[in-house]
């Protein structure tokens, strides 16, 4: 079953946010400053999330369909017999 792109990509971006904005202001960067950053982060993530959810989508369909593929050559081969 493919994933759902969007919500893995949100929950991956509302992660990287808090966790450069902790970051930030362990540093002790200024308020301004630590919410750029972790909202570019976010953003970053939010992309980067995107594209990998993508790609594992991807290798799960292509393993699907050669699943079927070998399942209905496996039928085709024993109605024959």
């Amino acid at each position: 079953m493919p994933l759902h792109i969007k919500s893995v990509a949100i929950s991956i971006a509302v992660t990287c946010f808090f966790g450069v904005s902790l970051i930030g202001w362990i540093s002790g960067l200024s308020p301004f400053t630590c919410c750029k950053r972790a909202l570019l982060g976010a953003v970053l993530a939010y992309i980067a999330g995107a594209w990998a959810v993508r790609g594992v989508n991807a290798i799960l369909i292509s393993a699907m369909v050669t699943n079927q593929m070998n399942k209905q050559k496996e039928n085709d081969s024993d109605d024959r017999d």
